[in-house]
């Protein structure tokens, strides 16, 4: 497996595929409807803007395998320090690891960056998902019951927190 960092033209379909499969398959992302290349457009377009980075892992034929990124927690300035972040993983490789390493890039993306709190939203039901949020030290902060409904059901939403030692010197403004 190998890093990279994804790039539009090369991994648009590839994160697009894993999107629709996540939004078709389960509670991961709340979402009813299908992603189109167009909404992929306007989501690499915030991504750049941002400064954010969207982190993939290939297999040795150059299949991209899964991706991570992050990006704005919430719009107000005072949240500038703070992000949330987002793994997925093709279905047909979960299980072998790709999500445990995406993770690790993306909180050393951070870090590097200089940001002090990665946030995960996590459907409760996701319990791989926590498991490895919490295998890396995020901390379970807060759950929101019936915030979501998809498949027929209310769905609990869980955020888990990393505080990172980064910024060295934050400022306000």
């Amino acid at each position: 497996m190998q890093i990279i960092e994804c790039d539009e033209s090369r991994h648009s379909e590839a994160i697009l595929n894993i999107f629709n499969e996540v939004i078709a398959s389960s509670a991961a992302l709340y979402d009813y409807q299908p992603r189109t290349p167009q909404v992929m457009k306007t989501w690499f377009d915030t991504k750049r803007k941002g400064n954010y980075p969207v982190i993939g892992v290939e297999d040795s034929s150059g299949q991209l395998l899964g991706f991570a990124s992050y990006g704005t927690f919430r719009a107000w300035p005072a949240y500038k320090y703070s992000v949330e972040h987002s793994v997925y993983v093709d279905s047909r490789f979960r299980g072998r690891g790709v999500g445990r390493l995406l993770l690790t890039q993306i909180i050393e993306a951070a870090r590097k960056m200089d940001y002090h709190v990665l946030i995960g939203g996590i459907d409760t039901a996701n319990q791989p998902s926590i498991a490895l949020h919490e295998s890396l030290g995020f901390i379970h902060c807060a759950t929101i019951r019936q915030v979501g409904f998809k498949f027929g059901r209310w769905l609990d939403l869980s955020f888990y927190q990393l505080i990172l030692s980064t910024p060295l010197h934050p400022m306000d403004g």
